[in-house]
């Protein structure tokens, strides 16, 4: 097969891609912003076999508590599906006082709980966290779940941390939607957006 170039000196003057390369998109589903809320909460289909999450200025009312999220089979009634996941994260302290790459042992091995996907945000005015979830094949009826996170935040003790979170939710049945809410507390202020991948 051979390969195919887009080939001009500005990007912007391309009105088509060649035959034989296709483009992706992503389609935006849905955006929730939070104000005290005690979570947001998403419904998945068959549309798309991937789903992007796009995480903005996610800010805790109570200080020190992590950002966490699970799934249902259920259509929402239930958020204890079963979920094998594994973290890392690099950190550095504001003061320049510590560095370092950690595995994280918040993980879960065939657990039911909200998952971490950060350390314990704070709730000063400066600390919040952003990142990105993909889901991919939500709603097969074959295969287990896999999902990934990539996190960047600033938690209670002044300290930037890139958390990376991988696993997979360990059911053949459809993840029909997602939860997302701090461990203690309400969401005070932040934007998810929800995205088809096509």
């Amino acid at each position: 097969m051979a390969l195919k170039f887009a080939v001009n000196n500005s990007l912007s003057a391309i009105t088509s891609l060649p035959s034989g390369i296709s483009g992706g998109a992503l389609n935006l589903i849905s955006t929730q912003t939070a104000s005290a809320s005690a979570s947001l909460e998403f419904s998945l289909d068959d549309s798309y076999d991937s789903y992007v999450f796009k995480f903005i200025n996610i800010h805790p009312a109570t200080d020190n508590q992590p950002f966490t999220f699970q799934g249902s089979t259920d259509g929402g009634s239930n958020y204890n599906t079963t979920m094998t996941n594994t973290l890392f994260r690099a950190y550095h302290y504001e003061n320049d006082s510590g560095t370092a790459l950690q595995y994280r042992d918040v993980d879960q091995a065939q657990g039911t709980s909200f998952q971490n996907i950060t350390d314990n945000i704070g709730s000063d005015n400066d600390q919040c966290c952003s990142g990105i979830l993909q889901i991919f094949n939500p709603s097969s009826t074959t295969f287990v779940k896999h999902f990934m996170f990539r996190m960047a935040e600033v938690n209670a003790g002044d300290v930037i941390v890139d958390m990376h979170t991988a696993g997979y939710f360990n059911t053949i049945s459809a993840i029909t939607n997602l939860k997302f809410q701090f461990s203690s507390g309400n969401i005070d202020d932040g934007i998810i957006k929800m995205y088809g991948v096509s």
